[in-house]
């Protein structure tokens, strides 16, 4: 069986079965030499697009009372998520992934333009940042977690696209019409006839963890309002990883095995337990007040008006 990618064996690919190759320039704009950037990658506007959506999204969720922030609490916010996302993605990448690779090259890690960042160390790095954002601004934790995650998919659709476009993290071989073939993904100057055609998994995890979580989530960010606070943040989590774990069968490992499982799914799996333990307590103990107040009022309690959200998102 492990010996069949369904519907044909491995290294059976009939010739009348004509699989596209990727050949996908991953720069937007490539500057003239010499100059320390190559130029401007899709995977950066990615980045850029995922911020503008956030900010977007937040301006939404003050106007309509789901989170009351000042315009300096919403400049905040999308710094330090941002920061929190670039490094904590960055360190696990190192960490999780190449840290062989970062103890030759230390210096390396700051060479964000390179590539090389983890999801897993992303959640980690965001969820620090706004526990520490929300204890410095005394600002309600759970409604704001539940704020961020109900746009986090958004920007991990993008991120699959611009992986996508890169020719990066590519599926397992198969011979299924929609197959791709990936130059990346073998020796340099080999034919194209001898490249094997694979999974688009980085389409598959966009629609997935992008696409159907984001749906999901938004409808019951909006449509139960007055639900426990946190319960969002944790189906979040959960939700995610049993998506990822269901499209990293399709994806080549792009490290060891940990066992019979790829690291993907093995950190995936953590992930959900946190999820279903955080949802279970969020049950409990998130129950209180709307979501939208910093002192246990609901919506513009007070007379006063949450402030916009300024500044780029993240």
């Amino acid at each position: 069986m492990s010996g069949w990618i369904f519907p044909l064996p491995i290294g059976v690919f009939p010739k009348c079965l004509a699989h596209w190759v990727h050949r996908i320039d991953p720069f937007i704009l490539r500057f003239p030499f010499p100059c320390f950037l190559e130029g401007i990658r899709w995977y950066g506007l990615a980045y850029v697009f995922s911020f503008l959506a956030a900010h977007f999204f937040f301006l939404l969720c003050a106007r309509r009372g789901r989170l009351s922030l000042s315009g300096r609490d919403g400049e905040s916010l999308l710094v330090t998520l941002g920061l929190g996302i670039l490094i904590g993605g960055r360190m696990g990448y190192v960490f999780l992934y190449d840290f062989a690779f970062w103890r030759q090259e230390p210096l390396w890690i700051f060479q964000f333009w390179s590539g090389g960042m983890s999801f897993h160390g992303a959640v980690i790095g965001a969820g620090l940042a706004l526990a520490l954002l929300a204890r410095k601004r005394h600002l309600p934790l759970l409604p704001l977690a539940d704020a961020v995650c109900a746009i986090a998919p958004l920007g991990i659709f993008f991120g699959r696209i611009a992986n996508f476009i890169n020719g990066e993290l590519w599926g397992k071989i198969t011979n299924l019409p929609w197959a791709i073939r990936f130059p990346q993904s073998v020796a340099p100057a080999t034919p194209i006839a001898a490249i094997p055609p694979r999974h688009p998994s980085q389409l598959y995890e966009a629609v997935l963890e992008g696409g159907l979580l984001l749906l999901i989530l938004q409808r019951k960010f909006w449509k139960y309002p007055a639900r426990s606070r946190g319960c969002l943040t944790a189906d979040f989590l959960w939700l995610y990883a049993l998506l990822r774990i269901f499209a990293e069968i399709f994806r080549e490992p792009d490290a060891p095995l940990w066992g019979p499982f790829s690291r993907g799914q093995v950190l995936s799996l953590g992930l959900g337990i946190l999820g279903i333990g955080f949802r279970l307590w969020a049950g409990e103990a998130g129950r209180g007040p709307s979501p939208g107040s910093r002192d246990g009022s609901t919506g513009d309690a007070g007379g006063s008006s949450p402030g916009p959200v300024e500044g780029n998102s993240g």
